[in-house]
């Protein structure tokens, strides 16, 4: 098995460990009423999409989500969440440098010896999600899975439904598909994003994401009987029939929508394997991007 193998299958156990956890990080993580950005670059960004959305949806207060380099410094926020499983990467530490002395920052990473353990005001370690692989696959969702717990959003369901999501065949056929755009609603957007990425890092797939409504204003045109639209969450009504009508495949996200992910991380690396490809090792891609002074 690659790295990213073991990873992706070792994620119900990561799962099951930072749920116990959240109720020890509760003083590190945001408190009801504050105001957070949660930010993070690449894959810990559509995670912070994930976070912002369902914590603003729980009513613990505003909550944004950026990329960490693009951080709008003219707003005010009580806290700003960082998500970065390296503790490397160059724009998450520029900013909880740029934002030290005047906002409270805390740090979800998966490595206690890294940069970002010293410059985050508040830290969480989750270092048995660390991984091996370029590309993310257990930290992001244990990192989410802690997140959801901490606002009491977690359940055994999810776990149940992720060891389901790696032991259920895929969908036949699925992996000659030549395009594959995945949908979300709410906070299951950013797992959208982060199942087309994870497509394209992995098997250099022709992918997409999209709110589901905003699906029908435009990018439903591409769509033929070489593409699979997947769907995590619930679909909005009819879109599941007018994709058919089309001739694409419509793979419908029964699944928590998290464990959902992990059926597509299955996928990306089931078309890595068809075109030849090793997922350890993506094209033009390291581990943290970290750019020169």
């Amino acid at each position: 098995m690659t790295h990213v193998e073991n990873e992706l299958n070792s994620q119900p156990e990561c799962w099951i460990r930072a749920a116990e956890q959240a109720g020890r990080h509760r003083g590190a993580l945001p408190e009801p009423g504050e105001r957070v950005a949660v930010v993070g670059c690449g894959t810990s960004y559509f995670m912070a999409q994930a976070v912002a959305a369902l914590r603003e949806g729980a009513g613990q207060g505003e909550t944004d989500a950026f990329p960490a380099s693009e951080f709008p410094h003219g707003r005010s926020y009580d806290r700003v969440l960082a998500l970065t499983r390296s503790g490397t990467t160059t724009e998450v530490l520029q900013l909880i440098d740029e934002l030290a002395g005047r906002t409270r920052t805390t740090a979800v990473t998966a490595d206690a010896d890294t940069p970002v353990v010293s410059a985050a005001d508040d830290l969480v370690v989750l270092d048995f999600a660390d991984e091996r692989s370029v590309v993310q696959t257990r930290f992001a969702t244990t990192a989410l899975t802690l997140l959801r717990a901490h606002l009491g959003l977690h359940t055994d369901a999810a776990v149940a439904d992720a060891r389901t999501a790696l032991a259920t065949p895929l969908p036949e056929g699925l992996v000659e598909c030549a395009q594959f755009t995945f949908l979300g609603r709410g906070w299951t957007v950013g797992l959208a994003h982060e199942a087309g990425l994870k497509m394209r890092e992995a098997s250099l797939s022709w992918t997409e994401s999209y709110p589901a409504m905003e699906y029908r204003h435009g990018p439903i045109s591409v769509t033929t009987g070489g593409t699979a639209t997947w769907m995590l969450g619930p679909a909005p009504d009819g879109l599941a029939e007018q994709v058919r009508a089309t001739g694409g495949r419509w793979i419908e996200g029964g699944l928590d929508p998290l464990a959902e992910l992990l059926r597509v991380q299955r996928l990306a690396i089931a078309v890595a394997a068809a075109r030849g490809l090793d997922p350890d090792r993506p094209r033009h891609l390291t581990r943290s991007v970290i750019l020169a002074p």
